[in-house]
């Protein structure tokens, strides 16, 4: 039986000062972030989020996958800190920041990727990838995947499968060819995961036929579709992928720039079936907040394809950032950040799943670790996706004291994605918080 005895229901929302933060924020910056709780943030702990008011909330957005380690830690504050004491930017120069963040992320990473090169944002690494895998094979044509985000660059935006952030956009760069994710929830084939024997890899050669013109460079994929959905492929799909893509000759790209640092309850998430990509793009956790990104790589794929000056960003390797990098990677292993995803998460995966019988509108719960997506839908026959039941959770659950975001390819899936330093209790209330929230959906 699940108690529920809430610490503070916030009836003020927003408060008086959020809400005249909140309408200047409207009047000068154009605000296309998505919908949210009318809330200002003022600070952050933790797992925990203040805002301008007073109120508390345990935050279920990690600041949207980037504080894996919590809001604002005091060992990487004070890291950061020092190093922007003794210089913030020095483009193009060697320093021992950037040396030393390149040293901690290469002995991090799985054994074959022994080159790592620094960016600024998750979707300059992918760009960065793409760019390196048509150098390396001489072709230019991408595949990609229904539902997939890569990032809001031109290029990246071009392979991506996600049409919101295409739409009127046009044209897109030319070579990108999408194929079918196994979304099982909605399979695109109408097929059932029990007798389809992975109908969609089966598909691949189809349409690589029917779209091209014999000039392939390689495959970016996520090891599940994160801003689609948190949709995960089942067991033994990406193993077979690869299988697939090393048939082909082609260079394979792994976007882990939201699954890894320990998101799964593996420090990458490639480690949970042995995958072995040729590049993979990092970001979000890689910083823990601090903005940077990178691409890991074999050494004879970036040596073949780039020379000296042919990849770069001006903020790119900053002390700052590098700081953080290495920072990050040293509180991960003293506090065992890894080892609390995989107890705490014990508590998601049990409870999780349940919130299909609560309510007719959930339709699916999908994940694993500490990255989890509740579907919501009309009704589930239908499985018309709902993304006002979503807006309306958000601004419920505020109220108790959790703030959560919608996600998905239609807007219909919450994202569960705390930070990776939850504690027990805070998971409990929290997951209280939402199963009272989804009882009162109609």
């Amino acid at each position: 039986m699940i108690v529920i005895s809430f610490s503070n229901v916030r009836t003020n929302i927003p408060g008086p000062k959020s809400e005249k933060i909140l309408n200047d924020w409207h009047k000068y910056e154009a605000d296309k972030t998505g919908y949210q709780a009318r809330v200002a943030i003022e600070r952050g702990s933790g797992a925990m989020l203040y805002d301008v008011d007073g109120n508390a909330f345990i935050d279920w957005t990690s600041g949207v996958l980037v504080a894996n380690l919590g809001h604002s830690p005091e060992a990487l504050v004070n890291a950061i800190e020092q190093a922007g004491r003794n210089m913030l930017n020095v483009y193009e120069y060697c320093t021992s920041y950037r040396v030393d963040a390149a040293k901690a992320l290469v002995e991090a990473a799985p054994d074959h990727l022994d080159r790592c090169f620094f960016l600024t944002t998750g979707s300059e690494a992918v760009d960065s990838a793409i760019r390196i895998m048509k150098r390396y094979s001489g072709g230019f044509e991408i595949i990609s995947f229904y539902g997939s985000f890569h990032g809001r660059t031109l290029s990246t935006a071009s392979i991506g499968g996600l049409h919101k952030f295409k739409r009127g956009f046009g044209p897109m760069l030319p070579g990108a060819i999408r194929v079918p994710f196994p979304y099982c929830y909605r399979c695109p084939f109408k097929s059932k995961l029990e007798t389809c024997n992975l109908m969609c890899l089966e598909f691949l050669d189809d349409v690589v036929q029917a779209n091209s013109t014999d000039s392939l460079a390689g495959v970016v994929a996520e090891p599940y579709l994160g801003t689609a959905g948190f949709i995960f492929p089942p067991k033994g799909y990406m193993p077979e992928l690869e299988k697939w893509i090393r048939s082909k000759g082609l260079i394979y790209t792994l976007d882990e720039v939201q699954s890894s640092y320990g998101r799964t309850g593996e420090m990458w998430a490639l480690s949970h079936e042995g995958l072995t990509p040729d590049i993979v793009a990092v970001g979000k956790g890689i910083g823990s907040g601090v903005s940077v990104s990178a691409i890991l790589m074999r050494a004879e794929v970036v040596d073949k394809a780039v020379s000296v000056g042919e990849l770069g960003s001006t903020y790119g390797g900053n002390p700052l950032s590098c700081a953080a990098v290495s920072t990050v990677l040293e509180i991960m292993e003293r506090e065992k950040i890894i080892d609390n995803v995989n107890s705490v998460s014990q508590i998601f995966a049990q409870r999780l799943p349940s919130f299909v019988e609560i309510n007719e509108h959930v339709g699916d719960v999908r994940g694993m670790g500490l990255v989890w997506g509740i579907e919501f839908v009309e009704d589930k026959e239908s499985k018309t996706p709902a993304p006002a039941l979503v807006k309306q959770l958000i601004d419920l659950c505020a109220r108790k004291g959790l703030l959560i975001g919608g996600v998905g390819m239609f807007g219909n899936v919450v994202r569960v994605a705390p930070p990776l330093v939850i504690n027990e209790a805070q998971a409990h209330e929290s997951l209280d918080i939402m199963y009272d929230c989804i009882k009162q959906l109609k």
